[in-house]
């Protein structure tokens, strides 16, 4: 039996190690095994539509933890790249491997409008008032039928040029694209806000959107992400969502 080698990752949800040529990704909490199954079941849909994501090899406990077994991932993080580069360059590459993402069906992957609002419905800090006007504003939004991320970020993305593989997928759905590049801003709204604006106005550009239609997302994406365990970023979700000055 092949052993858990090198840790190569590590985020909140869960952690990726070496497991001989391909990697393993153990979830860390008490829902790993259907976070595993889910994931998993995500990436066998992205499989047959030929997406820059891991192919999912096998899902299974190991050492007590619940996790994915699946193509590893060039060692190189875009983000490096993101970081350092300075201008528009890496945020029209960015821009365009999204629109790559959102020019395939999502038929099989959950709802991302269902997601949301069951997301704004369990948010805690939320009164009766705020959650139903944030309720309403979503279903005034758009929905769609494409593959959306729904955690599209530079650290989770490999490689470079043609070599990209975009990892994390376990909150992948069927939705609209503008929410997904809104969910992409919200969180650089956080880590690089310099950055923010600059990506929606190159996504925007690179498909004709409109960068309104974008932004028109924020309150609902934000509040959504109050059900994430992200206390950090509580207090600046809550303004982004309308919810306080």
């Amino acid at each position: 039996m092949t052993e858990i080698g090198r840790l190569l990752g590590s985020g909140k949800e869960a952690e990726v190690f070496e497991y001989g040529a391909l990697a393993l990704k153990l979830y860390r909490r008490a829902a790993s095994k259907a976070s595993s199954f889910r994931e998993a079941a995500n990436l066998s849909i992205l499989e047959r539509l030929a997406l820059p994501a891991p192919k999912v090899h096998a899902v299974g406990e190991f050492d007590g933890r619940w996790g994915v077994l699946m193509d590893r991932a060039p060692s190189s993080c875009f983000a490096n790249q993101f970081v350092s580069t300075a201008g528009r360059a890496p945020l029209e590459d960015m821009a365009q491997l999204h629109r790559s993402i959102h020019e395939k069906p999502g038929d099989g992957l959950p709802s991302l409008m269902a997601r949301l609002s069951a997301r704004i419905r369990r948010a805690e800090g939320l009164d009766a008032a705020s959650r139903k006007r944030l309720l309403l504003e979503l279903d005034s939004l758009p929905d769609g039928d494409r593959v959306c991320h729904g955690d599209f970020h530079p650290w989770n993305i490999h490689g470079s040029g043609q070599g990209f593989m975009i990892v994390d997928w376990l909150d992948a759905s069927c939705g609209n694209p503008l929410a997904d590049v809104c969910r992409t801003y919200v969180l650089l709204h956080h880590a690089m806000p310099d950055r923010a604006m600059g990506y929606v106005e190159a996504y925007a550009s690179a498909t004709g959107s409109e960068v309104s239609s974008i932004l028109a997302w924020i309150p609902t994406i934000a509040a959504a992400r109050l059900t994430e365990g992200v206390a950090n970023e509580n207090a600046e979700l809550l303004r982004l969502a309308g919810l306080s000055p």
